[in-house]
């Protein structure tokens, strides 16, 4: 169209887009944020291909017929109480003693063939595209455990004894707590038992000063607590989808407590939670004002030493296009790099992305676009969704019809204390890394020109979490495959993205995987990679630590708390002003 023709019309371009985006806004509200085409185009997509597939069809009835005769076996066997042989019940929930009795026996099976059908009818259709069938699979199985029989009171046999044994005062009392909840999620409280994890008084508590504040985060300093310190100091990246101190919890669990007391100088982002007014802020200003301001700072106050530089998840994932800026820069301050749960490469980036399709994304981008932000909520949905029984039905279902009271403990407090996303940098992000993968295909542009992780040369530590649903380990594992060109530590330790890095160094039931590789070694697979390697009894931690020892130079005297003639002053004591916000 020529611009003659673009004045004569009545509605230009522009303010037709801002029109959609504003139909889009009102609409995202009430579906989370989820595209209702891309799931209508996803079920089409399955069910006519499964339409036209009669061998699938006959395949699926004939499971169900199975299925039938298998269920109708067990149903016997239980009123025989002959329960030997039986399958295993998967579902943590229904392991009891009284779910070994019939009927629930029976319902227990029941959920278990059902959710096994499910997932024989939603895969597996010839001609339905990869992400249809992950989108369909995901919605069928959300269904499924909605209705399971651990959900529902007169299916569950600890529901029906709980309220036969206390004459339904369990159900009272989950009335209460209820309405004390809606009071509170009303009034914009926090849930009910977080008064036990008070921020700067139960929990991030370990001694320091904020010695630098900008528009986007607050630089901690903390007090050292060795006479001599390594030489080189430790800079944390965290999150800014998450509070910095679930990297300084309880001390028993507080990463940073430990380096400090271990002889590290620690300083750590606390990045400022954004409201509407940061709605313009972008992986421009996070790069240039968040990371690479930090790295001035800390290089400043620890003058003529390098930085042992940490990333933690979306942290992680800003600080590897960082490092990459810095190696394409000549930029060598960087000691070392250390990632946690964090992912370069994004074409395999677990079940969230079965959510994210362009629909979807549009919807966000609306919604986002509305209020300047992704709010917590969105955020704390779509995790939830990925672990729904466990995070979300059986807290319910222990609140509310059972009577309990919350047993929270830190990790969980900090969990509840969410944080929003800027609208431009959210929308960056998203399309950069997880729709287009960008970064992991040296297309991430920096000051207008791309970066190339494969250009970092530092010895690097990557950790993944074996039950990881955010950042699947396997995803985290590609980066071995992207920076080939240095010395490698890859570490593997049970637990999930959070409980699996704030576990202490003494954690019980922690254990792990460990292996270096050097700049020139071919490369291994994540599964042979396991299979190759010992599993480890205990926490990770002090590997870790003995890993940026042997990195080291040495031992020096620890450095004073900030810099005042350099304008690096202390501010405040930790923990700072923006994790109140």
């Amino acid at each position: 169209m020529t611009d003659e023709n673009a004045k004569k019309r009545l509605l230009a371009p522009e303010k037709a887009r801002e029109i959609d985006h504003r139909v889009r806004g009102q609409m995202a509200v009430a579906t989370r944020g989820v595209s209702p085409v891309d799931v209508a185009a996803a079920v089409v997509d399955w069910a006519g291909h499964l339409m036209l597939s009669p061998g699938k069809l006959l395949s699926l009835a004939e499971s169900v017929a199975r299925n039938g005769v298998e269920l109708a076996s067990i149903n016997s066997k239980v009123v025989k109480r002959d329960t030997e042989g039986l399958p295993a019940i998967q579902d943590r929930r229904m392991l009891s003693e009284d779910w070994q009795r019939w009927p629930f026996n029976v319902f227990a099976h029941g959920h278990r063939l059902a959710k096994a059908l499910v997932a024989e009818a939603t895969t597996g259709v010839d001609g339905v595209s990869k992400d249809h069938e992950q989108l369909v699979s995901f919605l069928a199985n959300q269904v499924v455990e909605m209705a399971s029989p651990a959900n529902l009171p007169v299916t569950n046999p600890e529901f029906i004894s709980t309220t036969k044994e206390e004459r339904g005062a369990n159900l009272k009392r989950g009335i209460r707590n209820l309405a004390e909840d809606m009071r509170r999620k009303r009034s914009g409280e926090l849930p009910q038992g977080l008064e036990e994890f008070v921020v700067g008084k139960d929990i991030a508590i370990t001694p320091g000063k904020v010695v630098y504040q900008n528009r986007l985060f607050e630089l901690i300093q903390y007090k050292p607590q060795t006479e001599e310190v390594a030489a080189e100091p430790v800079l944390i990246v965290p999150a800014w989808i998450m509070k910095y101190y679930i990297l300084d919890l309880s001390p028993r669990n507080s990463l940073v407590r430990y380096l400090v007391s271990q002889g590290k100088t620690v300083f750590i982002m606390s990045w400022k939670n954004p409201d509407e007014n940061d709605r313009d802020l972008g992986m421009h200003e996070y790069l240039h004002d968040g990371v690479l301001n930090a790295i001035d700072a800390v290089s400043t106050i620890v003058a003529k030493r390098k930085i042992h530089a940490v990333g933690y998840c979306l942290g992680g994932t800003l600080l590897s296009v960082a490092a990459a800026y810095m190696a394409r820069e000549r930029d060598d301050r960087l000691k070392t790099m250390t990632l946690f749960a964090a992912q370069v490469d994004f074409r395999e980036a677990g079940e969230i992305m079965t959510m994210l399709g362009e629909g979807t994304f549009a919807f966000l981008e609306a919604l986002m676009r509305r209020q300047g932000y992704l709010g917590m909520e969105n955020m704390t949905g779509a995790f939830a969704s990925l672990r729904v029984s466990d995070l979300v039905y059986d807290p319910a279902f222990q609140r509310y019809l059972l009577g309990k009271d919350r047993s929270l403990n830190d990790l969980m407090a900090w969990n509840e204390d969410g944080t929003r996303m800027p609208y431009k940098m959210h929308t960056e992000y998203l399309r950069n890394c997880y729709m287009e993968n960008n970064l992991a295909e040296a297309r991430y542009e920096v000051n207008g020109k791309p970066v190339c992780v494969g250009d970092i040369q530092v010895p690097t530590f990557v950790l993944g979490t074996a039950t990881d649903h955010v950042a699947p380990w396997k995803s985290v594992y590609k980066v071995m495959r992207l920076m080939n060109n240095s010395e490698m530590t890859f570490a593997l330790t049970t637990g999930g993205h959070n409980a699996g890095i704030a576990c202490g160094p003494d954690h019980p039931r922690r254990k792990h995987w460990i292996a270096t590789r050097e700049p020139g070694d071919l490369y291994t697979g994540p599964d042979q990679w396991r299979a190759r390697n010992e599993l480890v009894d205990g926490s990770w931690w002090p590997e870790w630590d003995a890993w940026l020892d042997a990195r080291s130079s040495g031992r020096r005297k620890a450095p004073s708390m900030g810099k005042p003639k350099a304008g690096y002053k202390p501010l405040r004591d930790a923990p700072g002003l923006n994790v109140f916000g």
